[in-house]
């Protein structure tokens, strides 16, 4: 792997020989584990300018119509989160000089408050092509990490590692995009804790400054206008050169392109289905005609070729579907074709018969993986897998693609394969667990839109079958062996540390954080991921052998959840010792008005929470605050306050209910109580507070670690 420094290139094709498509990954950690940045792309033509606003591909526009640039999404890690960009270099037209790859952030934050920023390039075939650390980036609220550019009819990419003051509005305009105004459109919510705080001290305050001129941190993140900026604001790196003011996009865009509406900066608000219409069915027992039936099913061997025939067809005819599930892996963009039950010779052991078999074609080039299905939770079989793999490398494929219930964790494969070395021609090993694929479906329908009702009504019916019973794609469902051992162990007091099986516990943990963030991030079309607070670089293994000694010390396991425009991180715990799920979120205090004015203000807005929900006043210095039931602090907010006078510095609020027992996910089983706790928690509690994120939560540290669930590509 090549490490670059700032100001490096490098020819793609120096590195490999599959960068056609690549897959760019910006990652980056902060010590709270919130900080957080959302990437970009802007195409450029030889003038260092967008031919038209649609080459600003961000999060509002996350995928090119040729498929040549596409926003993948965050992706959970060992040490942080990352945030991938799948690239078909072969697709971007031919009249497009470079990529520049940025990220920006919102709210005021800056980059200078994130550790670890830094890129890694992986080709085709998944191996790792160049890294790129970036060194003090600065107080800057948008950063440019690098470029692909063209030269001599080849690809280079440079680490380019500089900032913009501006934010996103402002590198995009600098680059020729006509932003759209969002700031007038941001409505001012109601902001009641000056006079509250003027009636209980008998004064009057003056009011806060127009809202419009202090954008709202919400979850509708705006940045600032581009008319607000002044020009000197934007740091130019010298690789690109800035266009001049006169110049505008639309006068580069060829004639036959399609003037695009203008970006805007401010996040689309998440659209839900509407509601369906009231059925003509005369009582509940009739049932709806679905075009993917699952009553016919009969064994296993029927689940796996109906949920692999149902889930490849879908692919083909929803493109944005096949290509969301596609991209990662290193597939063209182009015309696909799906297959199932196709018969390959292998050797003297006779023909093999994968379950699928994926092929992309774009001018005269072929991608193809092989595809195989567990489903109704049975393992993938090693020797299956890797007779796929020998196949796949004798006739030229890309890719062998399993799928499974299982969630795959970085560094910690579900199968071992052994790969030749001496082979010139690599191939791929990429996992899916069905979890994701319902997540992307759910998130495609709720959150970015799909091409037509057609396509929306056929990924209604694939989530439908996934999610019936008999389907057997349910996701994660078992906690595994050791988890009946450790939890008599940790009741007797018998298990040390060291013992594997707690390792195994942990990770089971890791994939059921993991699954449950898909989960209820399709449900919300909002991102949720799980919260890491470890350094880059730290070893997976050793990571969760040191949380499986906690848990053999502690009896608890631990997790944060963090969930786009909440005012901080959902946190579970479950203490094998009593049996206890616990959901938590500490809220921030306030920088104005007074502590009673907050426990009112708190205590209005959980109005309709469940009165045995606890509340914790938290307090700057050794000890803990006041806590009590809401249903006690309802009628004497008061009494949350601490009686000597010490500094509130926010709130936890808690909810508890017993934990399942079992592995599996029956209803008295751990899994179920688990999913049960964290809806229960959000539709009840969260929901409810104020979603707009006060500024001293977004340096405060949360007083618990947390371990979360990774997910490995």
């Amino acid at each position: 792997m090549r490490k670059l420094v700032k100001g490096a290139n490098v020819s793609l094709p120096a590195l490999s020989d599959h960068t056609g498509s690549v897959v760019l990954s910006l990652a980056w950690s902060s010590a709270t584990g919130e900080g957080d940045a959302d990437v970009s792309v802007l195409l450029l033509d030889e003038n260092g300018k967008v031919r038209s606003d649609a080459d600003f591909y961000f999060y509002n526009n996350p995928v090119a119509e040729n498929g040549s640039v596409q926003l993948l999404g965050k992706t959970p890690t060992a040490d942080g989160n990352e945030d991938r960009i799948s690239f078909d270099l072969e697709a971007i037209p031919p009249d497009v000089d470079r990529a520049v790859v940025a990220a920006s952030r919102y709210g005021g934050a800056r980059f200078g408050d994130l550790d670890d920023l830094g890129l890694t390039l992986a080709d085709a075939s998944g191996e790792c092509l160049l890294q790129f650390s970036a060194e003090d980036a600065g107080e800057v609220g948008a950063f440019i990490f690098g470029e692909f550019y063209r030269r001599s009819g080849e690809w280079k990419f440079r680490a380019v590692g500089q900032g913009y003051a501006s934010g996103l509005a402002g590198l995009a305009t600098d680059f020729g995009v006509n932003i759209e105004d969002d700031a007038s459109e941001e409505e001012a919510a109601e902001d009641d804790i000056s006079e509250e705080a003027a009636e209980e001290s008998g004064q009057e305050r003056e009011r806060e400054p127009d809202r419009e001129q202090q954008p709202e941190q919400g979850p509708d993140r705006t940045q600032e206008t581009a008319a607000a900026r002044a020009p000197s604001a934007a740091v130019q790196p010298p690789s690109i050169p800035a266009p001049r003011a006169s110049e505008s996009a639309s006068d580069a865009a060829p004639a036959a392109r399609k003037a695009a509406a203008r970006p805007r900066t401010a996040r689309k608000k998440v659209t839900l289905p509407r509601a369906a219409k009231q059925s003509l069915a005369e009582n509940d027992s009739w049932r709806a005609a679905r075009l993917f039936p699952v009553s016919a099913l009969r064994n296993d061997r029927e689940r796996e070729m109906r949920a692999t025939s149902v889930l490849l067809s879908v692919m083909t005819q929803v493109p944005e579907f096949g290509r969301r599930l596609t991209a990662a892996f290193g597939a063209l963009a182009g015309r696909m074709e799906t297959f199932t039950e196709v018969s390959l010779p292998h050797g003297d052991s006779g023909p093999r018969r994968p379950d699928g078999v994926v092929r992309v074609e774009r001018a005269g080039k072929l991608w193809t993986a092989l595809i195989e299905t567990k489903t109704n939770g049975h393992p993938l079989k090693a020797e299956q897998v890797q007779a796929y793999m020998d196949i796949a490398a004798r006739r030229g494929y890309e890719a062998v693609i399993t799928l499974s219930n299982d969630v795959a964790l970085e560094g910690r494969p579900l199968v071992d394969v052994k790969l030749d070395g001496r082979r010139k021609h690599k191939v791929a090993l990429w996992h899916l667990s069905w979890a994701e694929v319902a997540h992307q479906a759910q998130m495609l329908i709720r959150h970015e839109g799909v091409g037509n009702a057609a396509h929306a009504w056929l990924l209604q019916e694939l989530l439908h079958y996934l999610q019936h019973e008999n389907s057997g794609c349910h996701g994660f469902q078992n906690m595994g062996s050791a988890w009946v051992p450790v939890r008599n162990g940790i009741d007797d007091e018998t298990l040390c540390q060291g013992d594997p099986r707690a390792v195994e516990v942990v990770e089971n943990w890791e994939r059921l954080v993991r699954q449950v963030c898909l989960r209820l991030g399709g449900e919300l079309g909002q991102k949720v991921l799980p919260v890491q607070r470890t350094r880059r670089g730290t070893d997976p293994q050793a990571r969760r052998a040191a949380l499986a000694d906690q848990l053999c010390s502690q009896g608890r396991l631990h997790a944060e959840l963090r969930i786009e425009g909440t005012p901080g991180t959902l946190a579970l715990t479950a203490d094998l010792r009593t049996g206890k799920l616990r959901s938590s979120i500490e809220v921030p205090a306030s920088e104005q008005g007074y502590p009673l004015t907050w426990a009112k203000r708190l205590i209005r807005q959980l109005a309709a929470a469940p009165a045995d929900l606890h509340v914790e006043a938290l307090v700057d210095g050794p000890g803990a605050g006041p806590r009590g039931t809401l249903e006690r602090l309802r009628p004497e907010p008061a009494d949350i306050l601490p009686k000597d006078g010490a500094q509130i510095t926010g709130f936890r609020l808690s909810l508890f209910r017993s934990m399942g027992s079992g592995r599996g996910s029956a209803e008295t089983g751990f899994i179920r109580s688990v999913d049960d706790a964290v809806d229960r928690f959000h539709a009840h509690v969260i929901t409810h507070l104020d979603r707009r994120t006060p500024r001293r939560a977004q340096n405060a540290e949360p007083q618990s670690g947390a371990t979360s669930g990774t997910r490995r590509r």
